[in-house]
């Protein structure tokens, strides 16, 4: 199986300091779309794994967060390409969870759903976190530029990183 996993804030859509708390505030980054569905057509399994601690802050609920998702495979589907499990912490930054990225459960909750080692698997964020799990469950490290990818870059990568100007970039070097 050609698995690839993604963050979703900063490197599917457009991220907030404020957080994504509607609908109407997801909004995909450009290219970002194109890029899932034709890895979809090429046979990748895409799979998203997100910290969304704004459930926890009360910004949103839970439906809120599936209407963003629904969307997100709408557009993918669209273009001719399928999303394959998404899966999120909805969990503060205090609440001692073993979800939130930089730790590893969602990774691991990917892994176990699709059988899967993830030794080497790519997994794309735009944050230290991001990176931060992927090492530990020796995942490849992604870092796109989109979100807050040229800020994370600034204060230095692990070894290993890849670095990429966004999603699409990605896309077409996994089907070079």
């Amino acid at each position: 199986m050609k698995l690839l996993i993604l963050d979703r804030d900063g490197v599917i859509n457009y991220d907030s300091d404020a957080y994504i708390k509607s609908l109407a505030e997801w909004i995909p980054l450009p290219g970002a779309i194109e890029a899932i569905a034709h890895l979809s057509k090429a046979g990748w399994t895409v799979a998203v794994a997100t910290n969304q601690s704004g459930l926890a802050r009360g910004y949103y609920d839970l439906a809120v967060l599936e209407s963003m998702h629904a969307r997100l495979r709408e557009l993918v589907t669209e273009q001719g390409g399928e999303l394959g499990l998404i899966v999120h912490c909805p969990h503060g930054p205090d609440d001692g969870c073993n979800c939130r990225k930089p730790k590893t459960g969602m990774l691991e909750q990917i892994a176990t759903h699709y059988r899967v080692a993830l030794k080497g698997v790519w997994f794309v964020g735009d944050s230290s976190g991001d990176l931060t799990a992927a090492c530990a469950v020796d995942c490849q490290p992604v870092l796109v530029k989109t979100g807050k990818g040229e800020l994370t870059l600034a204060k230095g990568l692990p070894a290993g990183t890849l670095v990429f100007d966004d999603l699409a970039a990605v896309a077409v070097q996994l089907l070079h």
